[in-house]
């Protein structure tokens, strides 16, 4: 498994990197211009002969791989954002999308007549598909190109301005409101993932690069879970590649083999990770404390995606599937000193904060499902929740369709209050986390 890179000294990883992983400047300019060819073909001709009112393409983003400038040689991929007018909430693209969709694939196939390129689309099995899926190859691409084409609500339309401005809490706000699954509207956003990855130093992305490298390995046949399974999301390792560099070294020229080693020790400890960022939304903010806050808490790990709060990419089945792969890594050469003595991982903590704040994190990290059950054993609690119009049903509790304003004190206000003890998010707050179709969430009270 991954020969290559195991047997690869650690001193060597950099030059690995370069020659076998990085995609070599030529099909970089290639692929861009294939993008832009996409890109502005369908913002100039897509529902150009719908009749009115007609839909416009506002703006198309790219993202994926190329986009964020992470991609691996011979294996590229680029998701293209398409926002549209015809969009006015998160509700619209959940319902619309499927005639939508059917536009844009018309136009793919007219757009390979006129620009002469050759493009294979993935049928969808489902009936109203998120996304449309091809592969584009041309006689002027070294390699083939698989695209995403995602419909999507400009959410950030009136809140970014300038360009890079971080975007208003009232974005949020609406989101948190409108979702019912974690990360449900994560394509709105694709902006701020992308310019998240974009702005790292250049080293960073090659770490990440090796990480995707050495993840892809792992889902080769015989290395893969079970039918049924599933590994954590490739995102969730670049957020923590991401995390390790910010957290251990800061330096742009730091150690590859300690940056890589540091990330294998973290997917190691996954049972403890608590990562998030603040650069786009903060959880002192009015943002979380509004009127979707409901309590809720999940297992670890918690990866929160730095753009989109209500995603937690650092879900997956099988973790410890990936944790057993990397303690395998951390005995093979590309993590072995020239003595044969293993390289030393960055000193990076699991959380991205103390108990305090991991606690708010967990309240409002998970802000997705309109149906929250909420199992109590103190009576002083329940009584405290009824206050926050949180409608009891036998041993449940549904919120109204708009609750009042919380914050995160007020939560924590009341747990502490009805406790006889002080007690440590760990201790006070354990989540069941029981899924079928919806998302529901258990929160035990230890009396």
């Amino acid at each position: 498994m991954a020969l290559d890179l195991y047997q690869m000294p650690a001193r060597k990883l950099d030059k690995f990197i370069f020659d076998a992983l990085q995609p070599d400047s030529t099909f970089l300019r290639q692929a861009g211009q294939a993008i832009d060819m996409i890109c502005e073909f369908l913002k100039k001709n897509c529902f150009a002969d719908c009749p009115p009112p007609r839909i416009k393409v506002l703006k198309v983003v790219k993202g994926g791989s190329l986009g964020k400038g992470t991609s691996l040689k011979d294996s590229s991929d680029a998701d293209l954002v398409v926002f549209l007018s015809c969009f006015k909430g998160y509700g619209d693209q959940e319902t619309n999308r499927a005639g939508i969709i059917k536009e844009i694939e018309r136009m793919l196939e007219k757009c390979q007549q006129e620009k002469h390129f050759e493009v294979f689309i993935e049928q969808s099995r489902w009936p109203n598909p998120r996304v449309l899926s091809f592969k584009m190859s041309s006689e002027t691409l070294d390699e083939s190109i698989e695209f995403d084409v995602l419909p999507a609500y400009n959410a950030l339309c009136t809140s970014c301005c300038p360009y890079s401005a971080r975007p208003m809490s009232q974005v949020y706000e609406e989101l948190i409101q409108s979702c019912s699954r974690g990360g449900e509207f994560s394509t709105c956003f694709t902006e701020l993932q992308r310019d998240f990855m974009v702005d790292r130093r250049t080293k960073v992305k090659s770490l990440i690069r090796l990480v995707k490298y050495w993840y892809k390995q792992v889902q080769q046949p015989g290395q893969a879970p079970q039918k049924g399974e599933s590994l954590p999301p490739q995102y969730a390792l670049e957020l923590l590649s991401v995390y390790a560099w910010e957290q251990g070294s800061r330096d742009r020229a730091f150690n590859m083999a300690e940056g890589f080693r540091t990330v294998l020790e973290l997917i190691q400890q996954y049972k403890h990770l608590c990562v998030y960022w603040t650069i786009n939304y903060n959880f002192a903010d009015e943002l979380v404390s509004t009127a979707t806050l409901c309590v809720s808490l999940h297992f670890r790990p918690i990866i929160l995606d730095p753009a989109d709060p209500t995603g937690i990419v650092g879900e997956g089945s099988r973790w410890d599937l990936l944790a057993q792969e990397a303690e395998c890594c951390c005995r093979q050469q590309c993590c072995m000193d020239l003595y044969g003595v293993p390289v030393q991982p960055w000193d990076v903590p699991v959380s991205t904060s103390g108990p305090e704040t991991e606690a708010a994190v967990c309240l409002c990290a998970v802000l997705f499902s309109p149906l929250v059950c909420v199992c109590l054993k103190g009576s002083r609690l329940a009584r405290q929740l009824q206050h926050l119009h949180l409608q009891p049903s036998s041993t449940h509790f549904l919120p109204p369709p708009s609750l009042p304003r919380l914050t995160v004190v007020t939560i924590l206000d009341i747990i502490l209050e009805t406790s006889d003890r002080v007690l440590l998010a760990t201790d006070f707050l354990q989540l069941i986390y029981i899924s079928d179709a919806l998302t529901f969430f258990l929160l035990f009270w230890y009396s």
